[in-house]
């Protein structure tokens, strides 16, 4: 970002997050700037998919501070619709709705929640379409697609709220190496555009490529951060194991 200084978009101030007597989350704190990607990475379990549902408020946290996009995530009475409308969140199953064709699906929301026209949303769902590469899908249903493809329009569907935020959680966790490539074709791409993003992500190289950040996590706690080039060079014992073991 050129310019002064980064508006922050994102905000974790020592969040705590038990499930029951599990401690997930001891303390995480970061900051994503607006037209920033971090990408998350760690062993399964250290707490990188649980900090990402905090964001979107699909967990309560027990303690701390979270804010997004202006909302006090973290504050009970969070209008959950607004904050919703400002960050886009995918997951590693697509959840399309196999009785819709792909137009349909992307449509929906934007019609629910944002009571975008019938016109607007078609116009939307296109351009959106547009953006992972599938706008010649447009009329197939979800079952008539790849599982490459089911995820690019899962994105397209995130996009169409036209998020300030978006956030992936291990979205080709599923995938095949060439439908992988394709999904983080995609991601690339809207990195390129400034997109502020966030990734829980287990493609190492594909995160020293794309982030500007990297967090690390480990035991619940935000453990090493730096830039892609850290996982050349690790400081800690525990993100070079992990690098040993992880790719």
């Amino acid at each position: 970002m050129k310019g002064k200084e980064m508006s922050i978009v994102v905000e974790l101030n020592d969040v705590h997050k038990s499930f029951g007597s599990n401690a997930v989350l001891k303390g995480v704190s970061f900051s994503v700037p607006k037209g920033q990607v971090v990408a998350i990475i760690g062993k399964s379990g250290s707490g990188k998919s649980t900090a990402l549902r905090c964001i979107d408020r699909l967990e309560i946290i027990d303690k701390g501070h979270i804010e997004v996009c202006g909302h006090r995530v973290s504050d009970p009475g969070i209008e959950l619709r607004r904050l919703r409308m400002d960050v886009g969140i995918v997951f590693q199953s697509y959840n399309l709705f196999p009785h819709l064709t792909v137009e349909q699906n992307v449509m929906l929301a934007p019609r629910a929640v944002k009571k975008k026209s019938k016109d607007e949303a078609r116009e939307l769902s296109h351009r959106t379409l547009s953006q992972v590469g599938l706008l010649d899908k447009a009329q197939a249903y979800p079952e008539q697609l790849s599982g490459g493809q089911q995820q690019r329009v899962a994105i397209a569907r995130s996009l169409a709220m036209e998020p300030k935020v978006m956030l992936f959680d291990e979205v080709t966790s599923a995938l095949d190496p060439q439908l992988t490539g394709e999904v983080l074709r995609v991601i690339e791409q809207l990195a390129s555009e400034g997109m502020t993003m966030v990734l829980v992500t287990h493609e190492m190289e594909f995160a020293a490529r794309v982030a500007d950040t990297i967090i690390f996590m480990h035991e619940g706690k935000v453990w090493e951060t730096g830039p892609g080039s850290m996982l050349k060079n690790p400081q800690t014992p525990e993100l070079k194991e992990f690098m040993a073991y992880g790719l």
